[in-house]
């Protein structure tokens, strides 16, 4: 709580102590331009983060209950094979339902690598079967040597070798976008201290004058920690706004494929409404640090 009292009572200071940092020069520009290009960085961090947490959480629903059995029989067999197949899945506890791919989903799931008029009729391609389970789920060892005797054939994939790997990817890239968040915010608090320190530096003699009429360091720390805060609020609003606009500009999953909706859906929008507090209040915490630190080394 003290950090966030700090702040309120520096956007409330006298604005009359403003004048002891120049309201222009080379270190509003780079306050500016840091904190509205770090504030970009961060929406388009957030959204990595947050889309790779729904893809996540999307293929652990879709494919925790799903499986796959493949038929690979000659032609004469392959009919038979499925339907003993499928008899064995019917009786199967632990298993929900269980269809064979028509040979339109077969050519669809073959598209993308082949086009969409691959013969699916004239190629050696095994026979799919969609296979879902029910949440208590089944024994697939005991499946495997029932399928092994009724439907040679048949091989059982229940895709937890590839399952695993794959959602484990989409967390750590969710974790390596909340890291560049944090990298983010510490460039800049740096980049602030530097152009904090500058302004420190270039306004000595104003701040030993102050000193010398009675101002209190609290006082003249004040000025540059409100100023500085005022100018970072105000540079991560635009550029957090600015990549908001770039990020409802990326085309829709709908358009392109490739894209896993990349982006912010419903609530995750209210995310963005803390960037401008959050780097304001990263500005006051560096400009306050190197305020005191600057003002004890002149005294």
């Amino acid at each position: 709580m003290r950090a966030p009292r700090f702040l309120a009572n520096a956007l409330a200071a006298d604005a009359s102590a403003d004048r002891v940092v120049p309201p222009s020069g080379f270190t509003a520009h780079l306050t500016l331009f840091t904190s509205g290009v770090m504030a970009f960085l961060a929406v388009f961090a957030l959204a990595l983060s947050l889309a790779t947490g729904r893809l996540a959480d999307r293929w652990g629903e879709e494919l925790a209950h799903a499986s796959t059995l493949r038929i690979s029989a000659p032609e004469g067999q392959m009919a038979a094979q499925t339907e003993a197949a499928l008899r064995v899945l019917s009786t199967t506890e632990g298993i929900a339902s269980a269809r064979a791919l028509t040979t339109e989903e077969q050519r669809a799931l073959l598209a993308p690598w082949f086009g969409p008029d691959v013969p699916v009729e004239d190629l050696p391609v095994p026979q799919l079967i969609e296979v879902i389970e029910t949440p208590e789920g089944y024994d697939a060892a005991g499946l495997r040597m029932r399928l092994s005797a009724e439907a040679p054939g048949a091989v059982l994939d229940d895709h937890t070798r590839w399952r695993r790997p794959l959602i484990a990817a989409a967390n750590r890239l969710r974790a390596l976008g909340l890291i560049s968040i944090l990298l983010i915010g510490g460039a800049m608090a740096a980049m602030i201290t530097l152009a904090a320190n500058a302004a420190l530096a270039a306004n000595a003699q104003v701040i030993e004058v102050l000193r010398l009429v009675g101002a209190q360091d609290s006082y003249i720390a004040g000025a540059f920690v409100r100023r500085f805060t005022m100018r970072t609020l105000a540079g991560a609003t635009v550029g957090g706004v600015a990549g908001m606009l770039a990020v409802l500009a990326l085309p829709s999953q709908a358009e392109a494929g490739f894209l896993t909706g990349l982006g912010f859906q419903g609530a995750e929008w209210l995310w963005l409404l803390l960037l401008p507090p959050v780097a304001g209040l990263v500005a006051f915490l560096a400009t306050r640090r190197a305020a005191l630190r600057v003002l004890g080394a002149l005294s």
